[in-house]
């Protein structure tokens, strides 16, 4: 009797749960707070040069802004609206505005962001094919329209027929370690063949990655997160890992018993923009049967343009190369795109095949989630498609081509001036530069140009010689913008170098 009792009195709380209504936004509603953000997005950009490059707040500057909880009830859009200039912007480091020249670009541009609308209404998790086939197949289409923008060889592309194809990873990072156990998961099978009382954990052990000193930081937490040694070589007087080095380490560690398996060739350094030498790296990792990966994720942009394919020249000895559209090709971020010439070892090492994963179409097409960490992953070739057709492949050369050309100016302004010295050659987009004065007095420069926030530069150092990076990095960028920085760079450094003859 109880038992009825409860089931009866459940019944009602369901029947109540299912009537009650809820607040939601309405399609009219959705289309006025949807024109009313492109109306403030298109003002934002249109209009960011007014805006101080830098944020002036305090970290916690937010936490009095906002209430200590979510609200209860229902708010308007409207009061939304008004809080991003009050709550958010303030503490936005306008990272497109004409006067940011840090770290290297990041890309941007109104098909891009449409294109993110479309993917969020779809908003789909196309992890294999039939959860949402267009979201497979526009991706293997893009990848292989961006491939031929690149002239990459054949092997690389899905459309030649072969075990080859391309991407889209979240970023270089994520592309580099997965090559990095794609490459692992390959050495083992071979040293198994070889040696089949080896344990998998005695190989591990043993094994051996390579790349450049000047590499990027996620190269060397690759090795790290795939449980490997990493060995970073020197590099030559331009910053380039070069064959012989590579070829002695090899010889080095084989002697000791190691088991070289994986080396990471960078095309455009972040400290310099240096290119290591793959034309003389790639036979040599060939031979000795390494796994050679290519982090373009800056310049690889620039292949597109044909005068500076010679900087990938030995791209045919690679086994994967990843770029990223999302730097300097006008693809809002994340689409970091990545290619295999075969990527069976890669997708046996991330499979796992679930019941509920499975489908009839299973080796019809690509399953992606066997290429990537990740399971998800949302529909990012609809911002290639977008970018690549408003904007057709000519546009995008002249683009990159002129970002280049503002490099080159900022170049000959620094080279007018005296005082001040180019550290690295100029070759795409970034500027080298310092003050002929020690490292000190560098760092105080930066201090006082970062400090004024006008525009926003970082610094590196090599060999010990500290010095400041200026990129080209917004799509607005002009060459006024040029004179105005360097002007900028100037004032700061007549009010540096007087301090420091004064307290001398």
């Amino acid at each position: 009797m109880q038992l009825q009792k409860d089931a009866v009195a459940s019944l009602q709380l369901v029947t109540f749960a299912i009537s009650e209504e809820y607040a939601r936004m309405e399609a009219e509603d959705f289309k006025k707070f949807a024109k009313e953000m492109i109306e403030y997005i298109t003002n934002y950009l249109e209009n960011i040069r007014e805006r101080r490059v830098l944020p002036t707040i305090e970290p916690g500057y937010m936490k009095p802004l906002l209430p200590s909880e979510a609200p209860r009830t229902a708010e308007k859009w409207e009061d939304i609206m008004s809080d991003i200039e009050r709550v958010i912007m303030p503490g936005v480091t306008h990272w497109h505005s004409p006067k940011f020249h840090a770290y290297f670009p990041t890309a941007q541009s109104y098909p891009a962001i449409v294109a993110d609308m479309l993917s969020g209404a779809i908003a789909c998790i196309g992890f294999t094919w039939m959860a949402s086939p267009a979201c497979t197949e526009l991706e293997v289409t893009m990848l292989d329209w961006l491939g031929q923008m690149l002239d990459l060889p054949k092997e690389f592309l899905a459309c030649s027929g072969g075990k080859g194809g391309g991407v889209i990873q979240g970023t270089a990072s994520e592309a580099t370690l997965v090559a990095l156990l794609g490459a692992k998961a390959k050495k083992i099978k071979e040293v198994k063949e070889q040696h089949p009382e080896w344990t998998d954990n005695e190989i591990i052990g043993k094994m051996m990655a390579y790349g450049s000193c000047q590499a990027h930081s996620s190269v060397e937490r690759a090795g790290l997160l795939g449980g490997v040694k990493f060995r970073l070589l020197k590099v030559d007087s331009k910053n380039k890992l070069r064959g012989e080095t590579l070829a002695e380490a090899i010889r080095e560690d084989k002697e000791k018993g190691l088991i070289p398996f994986y080396v990471v060739v960078t095309l455009g350094t972040t400290s310099s923009c240096a290119f290591d030498r793959l034309d003389e790296l790639g036979p040599v990792a060939n031979r000795e049967s390494v796994w050679l990966h290519v982090d373009a994720a800056y310049a690889g942009s620039a292949f597109i343009c044909p005068e500076f394919r010679y900087l990938m020249k030995g791209i045919e000895k690679a086994d994967s190369f990843n770029f990223n559209p999302h730097k300097w090709m006008l693809v809002n971020f994340d689409c970091s795109t990545m290619w295999f010439k075969d990527p069976t070892f890669v997708i046996n090492t991330f499979n796992v095949d679930p019941l509920y994963l499975q489908h009839d179409m299973q080796g019809s097409a690509p399953d992606y989630r066997h290429w990537q960490i990740p399971l998800g992953r949302r529909f990012r070739a609809l911002k290639l498609w977008f970018v690549l057709r408003i904007y057709g492949v000519e546009n995008l050369q002249k683009y990159i081509r002129s970002h280049i050309a503002q490099a080159h100016e900022f170049e000959a302004l620094v080279l007018s001036d005296s005082r001040f010295e180019i550290v690295a050659e100029v070759i795409l987009g970034l500027v080298c530069f310092r003050l002929k004065a020690s490292n000190d007095v560098n760092e105080a420069l930066l201090k006082r140009i970062n400090g004024a926030g006008n525009i926003h530069l970082v610094p590196s150092k090599i060999n010990d010689v500290y010095f400041l990076r200026l990129a080209i990095c917004s799509r607005m960028s002009e060459s006024s913008d040029i004179l105005y920085s360097w002007k900028e760079i100037k004032q700061r450094a007549d009010e540096v170098l007087e301090e420091h003859s004064v307290s001398k």
